[in-house]
């Protein structure tokens, strides 16, 4: 393409000339972005902490202050709506449903960061070892993961929870064994490409063994993804444990959300018009997910500034296999 600048970058006679900044190519200005998304992000970091910092402090000091076996059953206060008595209502046996729903949240996050632990270790334990060995190794992992992939996980978390008595555990068990899935196709597409950086050569070529350049090299390169995969795994625990606690398979003796939700159900409260008994529990579940999408999407940025702030164009490039490196279907 001819550019618009004549020899010596003059411009022609009858045009402007560029503002500072510009492409002198395209002949268009560039906008500086770099502040407004760097507000944007903290923002969205802030935000996120707080409602985050301020679970974590309902989790500790509501349980202490005020008990949940000091709140009695009031079947004349039943299904009231919000009031400065009982700013979320009551339900259906006349119980505050804000102290029930703090309660809930140390079940929620007891699953949803547990689960999420469980899901990125066997995900970085599979996707490692399909990565570092490669050949047959990850050819029949890649295989099994397909397995897992091809089945939904809501139902596979039916599945192994039915096969254990009603509890926390089971339901904590069934959202890691069934997320773990993504961080290992994380892992295993890091370590494919670490595997072809020139350190890694020269310790090969230096006698290392396999051991070391995996625990000196390739391990700690797929941490931060690993540590990201495992935040993104979080508030998909949280959702996976209340879809299950509503369908009557979490523990019946906790006041997780879910169980908060599926109580509501049963009770009649939509029939009934009782929306502060479904709203306030719903909202939580909304609130928590989305603090720590947005924490994620910050440690995203964080690790990767350059694709972020490029924008899809750079994140095709990002995750695009690097020269010389086998492709991520290809065995190592």
């Amino acid at each position: 393409m001819a550019s618009s600048t004549a020899p010596g970058g003059v411009p022609p006679a009858g045009t402007d000339p560029a503002p500072p900044g510009a492409d002198p190519v395209a002949g268009a200005a560039r906008p500086a972005r770099g502040p407004a998304r760097r507000g944007t992000r903290t923002v969205r970091l802030v935000l996120s902490v707080g409602i985050l910092a301020t679970a974590v402090l309902a989790v500790l000091l509501v349980p202490w202050l005020i008990p949940l076996d000091q709140q009695a059953v009031d079947l004349g206060a039943k299904h009231l709506p919000p009031s400065p008595a009982h700013p979320f209502g009551t339900d259906a046996l006349g119980r505050d449903l804000l102290l029930r729903c703090v309660h809930g949240l140390r079940v929620s996050l007891l699953v949803g960061l547990v689960a999420a632990a469980v899901a990125a270790v066997l995900g970085v334990l599979v996707g490692g070892l399909a990565g570092a060995v490669g050949g047959a190794v990850d050819r029949v992992v890649m295989r099994l993961v397909e397995v897992f992939t091809s089945v939904p996980h809501l139902l596979m978390g039916v599945f192994i929870v039915a096969m254990f008595r009603p509890g926390v555990w089971p339901v904590v068990l069934s959202v890691g064994l069934t997320h773990w899935v993504s961080t290992a196709r994380i892992v295993r597409a890091e370590i494919l490409s670490l595997r072809s950086r020139p350190y890694v050569d020269a310790a090969v070529s230096g006698g290392a063994s396999r051991w070391r350049v995996a625990t000196r090299h390739l391990v700690p390169g797929v941490l931060p993804q690993a540590g990201l995969a495992a935040v993104l795994m979080v508030p998909h625990a949280v959702w996976h444990e209340s879809a299950l606690s509503f369908l009557g398979l979490g523990d019946p003796t906790s006041f997780s959300w879910g169980t908060t939700l599926e109580r509501a159900f049963r009770a009649g409260a939509v029939t009934a018009g009782a929306w502060w008994y479904l709203l306030p529990p719903g909202l939580a579940i909304l609130l928590v997910v989305l603090a720590f999408t947005l924490c994620a999407r910050t440690l995203e940025v964080v690790l990767d500034p350059h694709a972020v702030a490029a924008g899809p164009a750079a994140g095709a490039t990002a995750l695009a296999p690097t020269a010389g490196a086998p492709a991520p279907g290809a065995p190592g």
